[in-house]
């Protein structure tokens, strides 16, 4: 079965399953038809589906996903001892957990085809994801701060670890810096809990959170590089970028904490 014949048996039964979207017509294009999909499973409500539809949604994104081509963390140069920094697709890093920016709901992002890494990590995972994590929090919110660990379903690497980073909406506070500091230190506790030997970490609260790309970058380099040497940790960690600036904040600061360990005393 081709790519095609997948998409469109799957937005068909997406489609069938809600009344409301019985009008709307399956596009003829190729990208046409996969916006309409990504959008249909971001709205999609948790709940059981057909082990035929998960069968094919599976086929479905492991194509995409190679398609995208998989980056392994064994094919990249650490920038330092046990710290990586890498620009890329989080969702096509084969390592072994990655860590989704999430909201409090911790059920992924509701709107559809947005940008936000919640809702690419949901869309690619597929719609197990949802679900578990629904099942996993009962309709509770995640405390700001914390962090979850749930299957990485259809992604490359073995786990996902979901964190809810603060908000800002006025002056940073020493309250927002020290929740986002026990945003890794959650991730890194529940990463060594499970075992994970590699961690990679997304920019946390950037973006849509709106908190400051480079005090965030502080914080995060500082956070991981305490809890390695306070626990003696050997876990690989990978800090990963999207955009061109993220990417200089952090070579910058590593670099730097580079220079500084190295140096002579």
């Amino acid at each position: 079965m081709t790519q095609t014949e997948r998409r469109i048996y799957l937005i068909k039964e997406l489609l069938a399953e809600q009344p409301r979207y019985s009008q709307i017509k399956i596009p003829d294009s190729q990208d046409g038809q996969a916006q309409l999909f990504r959008s249909l499973c971001n709205v999609r409500m948790p709940g059981k589906i057909s082990e035929k539809f998960l069968k094919m949604q599976d086929e479905y994104l492991q194509e995409e996903l190679s398609a995208k081509g998989i980056t392994d963390i064994a094919d990249l140069m650490p920038i330092m001892e046990g710290i990586y920094l890498w620009q890329g697709d989080i969702t096509t890093l084969r390592c072994d957990a990655i860590v989704n920016a999430a909201n409090s709901g911790m059920t992924g992002c509701y709107v559809p085809c947005h940008g936000c890494i919640d809702n690419c990590i949901h869309t690619y995972a597929g719609i197990q994801l949802r679900l578990a994590c629904a099942d996993m929090m009962q309709g509770h919110e995640e405390e700001t701060g914390r962090a979850k660990i749930t299957k990485a379903y259809n992604l490359p690497c073995k786990y996902i670890l979901h964190t809810v980073g603060p908000i800002i909406s006025g002056k940073l506070t020493e309250q927002d810096e020290k929740l986002l500091a026990s945003c890794y230190r959650s991730c890194l506790e529940l990463a060594e809990q499970y075992g994970v030997k590699s961690t990679a970490f997304c920019c946390i609260s950037t973006g849509e959170f709106h908190f400051p790309n480079s005090r965030a970058a502080e914080i995060a380099v500082q956070t991981v590089q305490a809890f390695q040497a306070e626990n003696s940790s050997d876990m690989q960690v990978i800090f990963n970028v999207f955009k061109h600036v993220d990417y200089e904040i952090y070579y910058n600061l590593l670099v730097s904490s580079r220079s500084r360990l190295t140096s002579p005393s």
